[in-house]
């Protein structure tokens, strides 16, 4: 059974600071062990404030492998897409610049199945495993429970043979890594902020809860799931 390791901050500020410092230590920790580490980050405002610090600290960049979680099946110098904001915050300037990025290809496939094949075969290539094994992932949670973009009661829930998959959410077909990769990361780590979360936080850490209505509880790796989260996020949860 997954267990759970809840971390409050006091405020968004405190927790991008919180978040910072947790994801670093586990990048110098990884490469303490292994020669790179493969970094996989979500998207959405929330880590934008974390990225930007990260991207100030003195780690072996030149080391570290990023992946998207899922991406938005846009152009990826839209508004919208993930690759966008983080080369924007974590790959703009400083250290992390030096980070080597992956992003999930979009409109150069000609549809969102080919772009998922596509950055399967990615992740296969660069990660150990069968499924390929993810050294640290970092998960945003939404309202409605999902993450990455594995919505409720969508099919990509179900596909667990491949490394990405397809799915629509919010009016936008999008390209995800699946639950199996995720679930086979070395190191799960939720980032969770604002009273809007306060059910979605609930039903994360309830283990009667449905998974098919609460995605985010079908991300089950070997290890203790870390979630940070603001105290906003937290206040009337278990």
């Amino acid at each position: 059974m997954t267990t759970y390791k809840l971390i409050t901050a006091k405020d968004k500020h405190d927790l991008a600071r919180l978040a910072c410092d947790v994801i670093a230590s586990s990048i110098d920790l990884v490469l303490d062990q292994r020669d790179r580490c493969s970094l996989t980050l979500s998207g959405g405002s929330t880590p934008q404030a974390t990225y930007e610090s990260l991207a100030r600290e003195h780690l072996p960049w030149d080391r570290v492998d990023v992946f998207l979680g899922d991406e938005r099946w846009v152009d990826l110098n839209d508004e919208r897409s993930n690759a966008r904001m983080i080369r924007g915050s974590l790959l703009a300037s400083g250290p992390g610049a030096k980070a080597t990025f992956h992003p999930i290809p979009t409109l150069e496939f000609p549809s969102p199945e080919q772009s998922a094949s596509a950055y399967s075969t990615l992740l296969q290539k660069h990660c150990d495993g069968a499924p390929p094994i993810l050294d640290l992932v970092l998960l945003g949670l939404g309202n409605d429970g999902h993450t990455a973009s594995l919505f409720p009661y969508s099919s990509a829930l179900n596909v667990t043979d491949k490394a990405a998959t397809v799915c629509r959410g919010n009016g936008l077909e999008r390209v995800t890594i699946t639950s199996s990769v995720l679930s086979s990361a070395r190191k799960v780590i939720f980032l969770v902020s604002g009273k809007s979360k306060n059910l979605a936080l609930n039903r994360l850490q309830d283990f009667s809860e449905p998974l098919e209505r609460t995605p985010a509880r079908l991300i089950q790796p070997n290890t203790e799931v870390l979630i940070l989260a603001d105290r906003l996020a937290v206040e009337g949860t278990l």
